[in-house]
């Protein structure tokens, strides 16, 4: 019975560590995304004739952030299909 109690209580938590780490991740992202928009347009505010290198790097480093993003929930979701039951590897 003991067993049974600690197995289930690691899958528990296992699922909740995996949903608090989707759920920072989706923050984090929105974050930086927010960020790197508000301070480009500020930047082409303040150099408009420099305006398509800043959005042309400002797309790119979104790109390189949602990348992560997607990465980290990836390992989210492995994590609470493995905590699940479910084995992929």
């Amino acid at each position: 019975m003991f067993m049974l109690t600690s197995i289930l209580l690691t899958a528990g938590f296992a699922l909740m560590g995996a949903g608090i780490g989707a759920g920072l991740v989706a923050i984090g992202a929105g974050l930086g995304v927010g960020r790197i928009g508000g301070q480009a347009m500020e930047a082409i505010a303040r150099q408009p004739e420099a305006a398509g290198k800043i959005q042309t790097a400002m797309l790119i480093i979104a790109a390189l952030i949602e990348v992560v993003a997607l990465f980290a929930v990836v390992i989210c979701l492995l994590i609470a299909l493995n905590a699940g039951g479910i084995a992929f590897f």
